[in-house]
């Protein structure tokens, strides 16, 4: 029988320094996560969600990110079932669980009686990372998208998350609040592009950053384009932008079936260093 030694709790900015400790000791993992409590703390009016800590004050072990998305971090079992126990008084709130696959998996496990049947699930997401410039030349086209640039590249945003979710982030009256994100990647300079002739043939975007490590999401090439060589060139830019500007590791998460984007990417320089599942509502 598994000794449970302590309930989880919801911490706040007093227990900020033990929460970024253990998010600093995996800065490539935790970088989602850590990317927001660098941002706004721990408060949940402003982090969007709770924090949920295993462990006493001055002995917190693992963290559960519960917004959103669900994602614990350094979740061992017994975390694991704490925040499980949590999660299913409190009712879903979440799209997803994602991070690491032993914790998902163990945690999903527990809460499919009650929060089943997921929409989607993606077992197996290989964690992949560089520290140093592609291999390969960088595509000179691609750039950070302008503000008047927006409607441009929204279609394309909406066609790469139709695509990898599997709904539309238009769909349960969403389409304002993923359109607010674009436009703030936009603006702050994480959102990069080649277009030709108003054509999107690539894209991407840094969604999460921190000075550890960085995480590049909503790759997507334009589907008459595909087989040509503009993701691997295209992710060789964005790497080359990420490095000089952001952080030292670059980053990012892929489906382990997605063996034509897993090949771009390891032309330009990403090696594998951790996998993830993610459970989609």
């Amino acid at each position: 029988m598994m000794l449970r030694t302590t309930a989880s709790r919801v911490l706040d900015d007093g227990d900020r320094d033990e929460v970024m400790a253990i998010l600093d000791a995996d800065p490539v993992t935790n970088v989602f996560v850590a990317s927001r409590v660098r941002s706004v703390g721990l408060n949940p009016a402003r982090l969007g969600g709770q924090m949920w800590g295993f462990g006493p004050r001055g002995g917190l072990i693992s963290l559960c990110y519960a917004g959103a998305n669900l994602v614990p971090v350094n979740a061992g079992p017994e975390a694991v079932h704490a925040f499980a126990d949590r999660a299913r008084r409190q009712g879903r709130r979440c799209s997803s669980i994602v991070g690491p696959a032993d914790a998902v998996e163990l945690f999903w496990e527990r809460m499919e009686p009650s929060w089943g049947p997921a929409r989607a699930i993606r077992w197996a997401q290989p964690v992949m990372a560089t520290t140093a410039p592609s291999p390969i030349p960088a595509d000179p086209l691609v750039r950070r998208v302008r503000p008047e640039e927006f409607e441009t590249v929204l279609p394309a945003c909406v066609a790469m998350f139709t695509e990898e979710v599997g709904v539309s982030p238009d769909a349960g009256g969403g389409g304002a609040l993923y359109r607010s994100r674009v436009a703030e990647l936009i603006r702050i300079g994480r959102a990069y592009a080649r277009i030709d002739d108003g054509k999107v043939v690539f894209k991407a975007e840094i969604g999460a950053v921190t000075p550890q490590a960085c995480q590049i999401q909503g790759v997507w090439v334009h589907p008459d384009l595909r087989g040509q060589g503009h993701a691997a060139a295209g992710m060789a830019a964005v790497v080359k932008h990420a490095l000089d500007c952001f952080a030292p590791v670059v980053s990012l998460y892929v489906n382990d079936y997605n063996a034509p984007a897993r090949a771009a990417y390891r032309k330009a320089g990403f090696k594998e260093v951790d996998t993830f599942m993610s459970v989609l509502f």
